[in-house]
Formats: structure tokens, sequence, C-alpha cells
């Protein structure tokens, strides 16, 4: 049964994290007392990254970028005239602007990669907080995204330990009866946007905690955020729609002439 409320709350008076810190005692120490049975942790990614050294020296936040990315979505020079924007694939199978690298937060002349295994990241901190504290939590790990077919950025999460990341309700039925056929919400991606607006962009609260949802904390061993990864042979947006066009034009082009070519009558010696 689902509950008919929560709260979510920002935790305070946390440090500026470098790289080497442990990020689960810290966050233990500054909620020791606070945390209960069935809370759950929303962390941003970006404090995990800098205690696990993911932060690089890089002249030209543009090669970072290029580094860090597998495949390109999308290209589009911006219309401020601020140079261009890249959706891409990355190394942890995110599809993100620029591949989550941000010059944000970040000493000058350096940049912040995402985690290398955000999954595992938050399974480690997962675990150290539930022996510490004797209680079942879950964790998320957040980043910052676009959406298709709407404006604006949301949280998302890229790494969950702990927690139900998603919810098939296919084959139950609504309130009327019907039967339901692909609802799947995704559970973790709601918990990150939530616990955006309590933490804010800039506000220095890294770490929110989501209290009266102990129903969705699950076992360490459940699946993680990488779930939610669509598969490339069910990704209906796999490229931007100039690519597409490019693409499929620069294809129809190549058959005309392979076609052209066979079809053309022997020239004369």
């Amino acid at each position: 049964m689902h509950p008919t409320g929560f709260s979510v709350f920002a935790v305070l008076a946390l440090p500026e994290f470098r790289p080497g810190d442990d990020v689960a005692a810290v966050i233990g120490d500054a909620v020791a007392g606070t945390l209960q049975d069935g809370d759950i942790l929303a962390i941003t990614s970006k404090i995990v990254s800098k205690a696990e050294g993911r932060m690089v020296a890089a002249d030209d936040r543009e090669d970072a970028i290029t580094a860090e990315t597998v495949r390109v979505v999308a290209s589009r020079e911006r219309a401020d005239g601020g140079g261009t924007t890249r959706i891409v694939e990355n190394r942890q199978g995110l599809v993100m602007a620029a591949a989550g690298v941000d010059a944000s937060n970040a000493p000058a002349g350096h940049v912040l990669l995402l985690p290398e295994d955000p999954d595992a990241s938050a399974r480690r901190i997962a675990e150290v907080l539930r022996d510490r504290l004797g209680i079942r939590i879950g964790v998320i790990l957040t980043d910052t995204f676009g959406r298709p077919w709407r404006d604006g950025q949301t949280d998302q999460a890229i790494g969950a330990a702990g927690i139900t990341v998603i919810e098939n309700l296919a084959g139950t039925t609504d309130a009327n009866g019907k039967t339901l056929e692909v609802t799947a919400p995704a559970i973790a991606d709601e918990l990150a946007a939530a616990s955006e607006l309590v933490k804010g962009k800039a506000g220095g609260r890294p770490v929110a905690v989501i209290r009266g949802l102990g129903h969705l904390v699950t076992d360490l061993d459940a699946p993680g955020a990488r779930t939610l990864i669509r598969p490339s042979d069910r990704d209906m947006f796999r490229q931007g729609s100039r690519e597409a066009y490019d693409e499929g034009y620069a294809a129809g082009f190549a058959e005309a002439e392979r076609e052209g070519s066979q079809s053309a009558p022997n020239t004369p010696s």
C-alpha cells in the first residue's frame, strides 16, 4: 500500500568535499541520531566524484567531454554564440549533455567527471551507513539531465543501492479495473527530482533525506540505476533529428549512386 505523504529535507553543515574524503563517514557524522529506518539518502554525484578523485586538469572542457564520449547523439551551435551543445552517450552509458563533465564547483583549470561506477559508489555508501547506524536505508546518486520533448532540466538517479529503482505495473489494474500495459514509474528518478527541490543547484546542500517511503527500501543486491538505461534496440531517440536526417539523406544518395552505376549502359571503347 502506498503512503499518503512523505517528507524531504536537506542535510545541513556538510563540509566541502575533497579527493580522498570518506563520503559515507562524513555523511554518517552529519546524520547520526537523525536518520531513521527506511530513510533514503539522495546524494549529489559531484561530491562523490570529488572524493573518488574524478577531478582532472583540463584547459579545455570540450576536450574532456570528447574523452568521455562514446557516441554523439546530437550537436548544435548555441544560439547565444557560446559554443556547441553536445548530447552524447558517456562511458557510464548515460545520454546527457556534455557527457556529465562539469566545470562548476571545481577549481580553475579543472573539471569533474562522473563517478566511474555510480551504482557501486552508492552501494559502498549504503553498506557503510547500514553497518554504522544499524538501520535499513537506501541511497541514490543524482545528476542533472535535460529531457526530450520538454524544456528545463531535472535531477535523475545515475546510481542507486538498496531501493526500488523502477516499479513495473504492467498487468495490474487501475482504479477502474482496466489492465495497465506499459506503466512503469521510474521511482529513483522521481526521488532524485524531489530531492533537488531542497538541495538546490548552488546552495551548498549536496545531500537530502527522503522520509516516509520505507516500502521502497530493499536489500543491497537489488538492481541499481543502470536498470533505467534504455537498451539501444528500444531507444526511439538514438539520434538527434538533424543527425537522423543527414544519415538518411546520405544513405539514400549512396543507394541512388549504386543503382545508377548498375543500370548505366556499357561505354564503347
